[in-house]
């Protein structure tokens, strides 16, 4: 076993061992070896270079190159927690866990706040949260006039914005998103409690849908 990790690593130097990943997530031993091949297939889908870069990474979830939408990129800027350019293999298992159905509601909160905290001040702004929307709506190919949008944001800010100060903080998103449980569904897709080789892509529709009605 140990001289297979070793392999692995010198192959793969983002590898990490299967058992220490599983001991920090959700997924078991068996399901970070699926991962791993999953890992190893994205990976190598453009330049095999051990690391999943922007592009390899949007063909994987949106099944498109496309660099310009704001959503796929903000959710490949938190995958990248190094910054380097690339999700290294540690990284898209322990950040794929945030997830998991069983992984803990906190890191869904989290992982979700950072994702409409565009400029990573600690808040999420009206500015922030309508390019987000727009970005959704553009996947789930869905259109909205510019006045729904405002009210939209007119009703989120209302119910969110606590102390009225024009931005969303930490605990306010919290206290929202308790309240409004479906807001966090595209943080949890069920499938993750039975890894396959097909990477797990995003569905918007239903969720847009909510957030609209």
């Amino acid at each position: 076993m140990g001289c297979f990790h070793s392999s692995m690593g010198n192959l793969f130097p983002s590898y990490e061992d299967p058992r220490k990943l599983a001991s920090q997530t959700a997924f078991s031993v068996s399901e970070v070896e699926a991962l791993f091949e999953l890992f190893k297939s994205i990976s190598s889908s453009v330049v095999d270079d051990g690391l999943i870069s922007k592009e390899e990474f949007l063909l994987a979830m949106f099944k498109k190159k496309t660099k310009h939408n704001l959503f796929a990129n903000r959710i490949f800027a938190l995958f990248d927690v190094k910054q380097k350019g690339g999700i290294d293999f540690g990284d898209f298992v322990r950040s794929l866990n945030v997830f998991h159905p069983n992984a803990p509601l906190e890191e869904k909160i989290n992982f979700s706040f950072k994702l409409y905290d565009l400029d990573g001040t600690g808040y999420i702004e009206r500015r922030g949260v309508k390019q987000m929307l727009i970005a959704l709506l553009h996947e789930s190919e869905l259109k909205l006039a510019d006045e729904t949008i405002e009210t939209i944001l007119d009703n989120t800010f209302l119910e969110a914005d606590g102390d009225r100060d024009g931005k969303i903080d930490k605990s306010e998103w919290r206290a929202f998103v308790t309240k409004n449980p479906s807001l966090l569904k595209i943080m949890t897709l069920p499938y993750l409690r039975d890894i396959t080789t097909s990477f797990p892509s995003f569905v918007f529709n239903s969720q847009v849908e909510e957030i609209v009605s």
